[in-house]
């Protein structure tokens, strides 16, 4: 089985597969307006979406990156929506760091790499 991209432009793809692993382009949320933690819902509504789409989900997550424009200020906020969203038991290593963001109003970007369902992960 060879490389499969879906919905490649320039820049990137939303999600690469390769040997049974999806990594998917970090995801923002729809509304820069929100707080922290609505922009962390609709953020990680959108990897779900990525995930399903790529035949994977939560529970078959490897590895997070999550980008804060304030880690000072929005760490313990994104960690209530996170801990909620991660499957006790299926946590996946993760980073957090703080970042300059691509737009002034944002405030997170997540990005993560998972198994494949039915894939051995």
């Amino acid at each position: 089985m060879g490389i499969e991209r879906t919905n490649t432009k320039a820049r990137a793809s939303a999600i690469v597969v390769n040997d049974g692993v999806a990594y998917l382009a970090g995801q923002v949320c729809e509304d820069p307006t929100a707080d922290i933690q609505d922009q962390t819902r609709s953020t990680l509504a959108r990897v779900d979406a990525l995930l399903a789409e790529a035949g994977s989900d939560r529970e078959h997550l490897l590895s997070a990156t999550i980008y804060l424009r304030d880690i000072d200020a929005h760490f313990a906020l994104m960690n209530e929506v996170w801990e909620a969203w991660v499957p006790a038991g299926f946590a996946p290593a993760r980073a957090c760091v703080q970042a300059h963001m691509a737009r002034e109003a944002l405030l997170v970007e997540i990005c993560v790499i998972a198994a494949v369902a039915g894939t051995g992960g």
